[in-house]
Order: C-alpha cells, then structure tokens, then sequence
C-alpha cells in the first residue's frame, strides 16, 4: 500500500512525501498501530499542503495556500519526485479598481483524469487538463464566500461547499457564473468543510461542517438535507463514502477522533448507541423530509429513525489531536493528524 502525504515540519519546511505501508491493523503495548512504514521519497513543497490527490499510478496533485496547483511525478526507478505541471495563480484576489493581486489558498482539489478541478479562498473554480498550461474553464466569480471542497457529482457536473453552509451544483456544459442548483442548511450557516458523493448513487451527497453534524443530502429533489446526524464535538475535516462499500462512510474532527459510520441495511439488527471505550451514547438522526420512494432508497437516505440503525466505531485507540484527513480503499484506511503521526488499519471490517 502506498499513501501520499503533506507534511509540515518544525522548521516550516513543507513537503509532499510518498510513503510505503507495511501490514498494518494490530495494536502496539502503547495502543498504537503495529507495522513497518518506509518513506520513499518526498519534494519540497511551497505553502501549506492543502489538500492531496492521486491523480493516477505516477501523478499527484497538490493544493497550496499560495493559490498554486501542482502536479508532481513519481519516478519509481530511482524513487523521486519531481515536478510535471504547475499553475502558479490558480488562486488569488484582485484589489479594487487594479490589476494587482494576492494570493488566495486554494482549499480544495478534485481528479478524474484527464480533467482537474480546484476550488479555493477567492470563491473561484478552475477546471484544467493535465496536458493543458491555462485552465480549460475559469469561474471568476463562482463564490462571495470561501469554497472549502469540491467533488464531482458526475462527469461533467461538480459540487461545491462553502463557508455559509450551502451546497452549489455546477454543470460545465452550461456557459456562465451560475449553478445549477443551490442548496443549504435551515438555520445558522454554519461553514461546510468537506463534501463526497455516494459512489454508486450519485445523488446522494454527504458532507460536514464546522458545527461536527454529519449531513445526507438527496440532490434530486428539495434544497435541504435529508438527514442531519449528531457526529464530532468540532469541525469536521474529511468525510468518505467506501469505494466499494458504500453502507459504510468515514469522518474525521478536529475534536481528534475517527469514526466509521455503518448503515448497511442488511446487516443484522443493530443497536443505535456509539460504542466507544466502554461508554455508550444515544445518537441523534433527524431529518426534514417526510418520505422517498421506497424503489429509490439509499441506506443513507431512510428518514425513520425508529427502523435505521446507525453503528458507530472509533478507529483511533485514544483521542489525539486534530485528525486532519483520511482515505479510504479496500479493507484499509490510513489519516494524518496534527501530532505528525500517521495512523493506518487494514481490518476496517470485522
């Protein structure tokens, strides 16, 4: 297994590094995890890494709070890095009545080869090829708010979350700054951090925001989410359906913990209590909906609570500090955390 990490170090030298994972999925005497770990190679990195992709077996795109995008190459002869394409001012905002600028973090980035798309700070959306030196299409004046995550819904259409809680459809087909479709949670805008769409059925969307709530989301129809499920204690940093395994979806918190969330339906019977540590709490699932057709039902989609079962596990042994991010593939799973600890399980199921 080899995972793609941003790191900062003490002395603020930032790198992108690629590491090999060894057999992961015991505990240590200390209740950490037990494995062999190699770093293979790591680059320089200008600005804080804010956030990573794989973009295919030999390529990684890095989001910087420079407002750069970059897209290094992993040569496996001689393991290195190096860098294969870079968009300097992917992000950036213009001061009033002048061409000047500053640069504006880009905050969030998405792949689907050949295609990249970017979201960041200065509410822009730039979609590029991998093969292309300026982007392909530039929303100027997408956001008035920070975008914090993109992710596509399908191909050509993506999905965007931002800073006063709303989750903006976009189809690139379409000419112009407007999206396609707008929705938001009731209440206080509360920032949504991270958005990821549900693999199989595409319009069911998942995100997470700055209040820790776990929203699910039906794109087909209203402008609210379906569910709204009591999660983390802070922000939530990363949400993550399985790739394979759908039923089952990952969080992580500044609040320092990791959760796998399992709503298969056809599991047995579960009880709706969070196990943690000995100690056991009631989890909280509403929603503002009154019914979806049973034909069309989604586990995560069920809007009465009396029938769906959530189980919850943590993944982490103790809490830390800030859990960061997260991927998931297969039966592993690897975070990063502002303790400089990477953290790695192979038996996400039992």
């Amino acid at each position: 297994m080899v995972c793609c990490l941003g790191l900062a170090s003490s002395n603020q030298e930032n790198c992108v590094s690629l590491w090999s994972i060894g057999e992961f999925g015991n505990l240590d005497s200390d209740g950490g995890f037990e494995g062999d770990h190699q770093l293979l190679c790591d680059i320089r990195h200008h600005g804080d890494v804010m956030d990573l992709q794989f973009f295919d077996q030999e390529r990684i795109v890095a989001a910087s709070s420079t407002g750069c995008v970059t897209v290094f190459l992993h040569h496996p002869n001689n393991q290195t890095l190096s860098v294969s394409q870079q968009w300097p001012t992917a992000h950036y905002h213009t001061g009033p009545g002048s061409p000047s600028y500053s640069s504006a973090p880009c905050t969030g980035i998405v792949c689907d080869n050949p295609e990249i798309v970017t979201v960041g700070e200065d509410g822009r959306i730039n979609l590029f090829r991998v093969d292309h030196k300026e982007a392909v299409r530039t929303i100027d004046n997408a956001d008035s708010s920070t975008l914090h995550a993109v992710t596509f819904l399908r191909t050509p259409e993506i999905v965007t979350v931002n800073s006063i809680g709303q989750l903006k459809i976009w189809d690139f087909r379409q000419q112009g700054s407007e999206p396609c479709q707008i929705l938001s949670l009731t209440g206080d805008r509360v920032p949504l951090h991270c958005v990821d769409r549900h693999p199989d059925q595409q319009h069911v969307v998942a995100t997470g925001g700055q209040d820790g709530m776990l929203s699910i989301w039906d794109v087909r129809q209203g402008t609210m989410p379906v569910s709204l499920l009591k999660a983390h204690e802070a922000e939530m940093w990363e949400v993550h359906f399985h790739p394979s395994n759908p039923d089952h979806l990952f969080t992580c918190s500044e609040d320092g913990s990791l959760w796998h969330w399992d709503a298969s339906t056809n599991a047995p019977e579960k009880s709706s209590l969070f196990h943690q540590g000995g100690r056991s709490t009631f989890l909280s699932h509403s929603s503002n909906q009154a019914s979806v057709h049973l034909s069309l039902v989604s586990s995560w989609l069920s809007t009465d609570p009396a029938k769906d079962r959530i189980e919850i596990t943590s993944l982490l042994p103790s809490r830390t500090l800030s859990v960061n991010s997260l991927d998931v593939l297969g039966p592993c799973l690897v975070c990063g955390t502002d303790a400089e600890s990477i953290y790695v399980t192979r038996q996400l199921f039992s």
